[in-house]
């Protein structure tokens, strides 16, 4: 499997990262170079944060998507490939489409079969399985040996708010390996986030506060979800997403 980062790179290079170049395409161009989908022929090819694609590749990669076939930079000679393709993104594309920033034929053809994730906030059971991902992964760059974590710090982890998800976890962790001075890990502010603080039992408050804005905004919309005056205009979330908030918050509504 191929990786390509869409976010990370400029807009002028994503093209010839993604369908490489003729020799003598540009000044610097000594070779001809294979770009990302020829390299995956036959395999499959991840495009991380897909929602920022320049729109003016995104009809060329519809086109890959489509047909199986692109020119590299600087050659009229079409190439064929044969690449599935996994793609990812936190951006909300049927947002993006409405706004002018994604095409809408190329969402229908990437949407097939859609996995959404939610927040670690709400996958609380995961929580000290990534801790202990984690100290396992930088423990070992930072020459640490971990060997306890206490119940105590697990519990503190999982409670936290996590608004920024897995990264945040992450950062924290690091965090606390640098002051780990031994084989127990020792948090670097072990208090609760500013929104756990809030409510003295986060996860049943916040669910409820959820449920009741959810069940409100169907009211107002009698139930529909989709379309631009749509529960989820509203929300400012995804539909999809909406329908998932709905089912696991056991919210009885008839939707559309």
């Amino acid at each position: 499997m191929i990786k390509v980062d869409c976010g990370s790179l400029p807009a002028t290079l994503i093209e010839r990262e993604l369908f490489g170049h003729k020799k003598g395409a540009f000044t610097g161009a000594h070779q001809q170079q294979m770009g990302r989908f020829e390299i995956a022929n036959g395999g499959t090819l991840f495009l991380d944060e897909i929602g920022e694609l320049p729109l003016e590749l995104q009809s060329k990669l519809l086109r890959v998507l489509q047909d199986g076939e692109f020119e590299r930079l600087g050659d009229p000679k079409t190439c064929k490939v044969d690449v599935r393709i996994i793609a990812a993104t936190n951006r909300d594309l049927e947002k993006e489409i409405q706004e002018g920033r994604f095409r809408s034929d190329l969402w229908y053809r990437l949407n097939v079969f859609p996995i959404i994730i939610p927040p670690l906030r709400e996958r609380k059971k995961d929580i000290p399985k990534l801790v202990h991902w984690f100290v396992n992964k930088h423990a070992r760059k930072m020459g640490k040996r971990i060997t306890k974590i206490s119940e105590e710090t697990l519990t503190n982890l999982s409670n936290r708010y996590w608004a920024g998800n897995i990264r945040e976890l992450e950062n924290t962790i690091q965090r606390a390996l640098i002051i780990s001075s031994h084989d127990r890990l020792e948090l670097f502010d072990d208090r609760p986030s500013p929104q756990a603080e809030a409510a003295p039992s986060p996860l049943k408050t916040l669910e409820s506060v959820e449920r009741k804005h959810i069940q409100a905004v169907l009211e107002q919309t009698n139930g529909r979800i989709y379309g631009p005056k749509g529960a989820a205009v509203i929300l400012d979330l995804n539909p999809s997403t909406l329908r998932f908030r709905i089912k696991k918050l056991g919210i009885l509504k008839n939707t559309k």
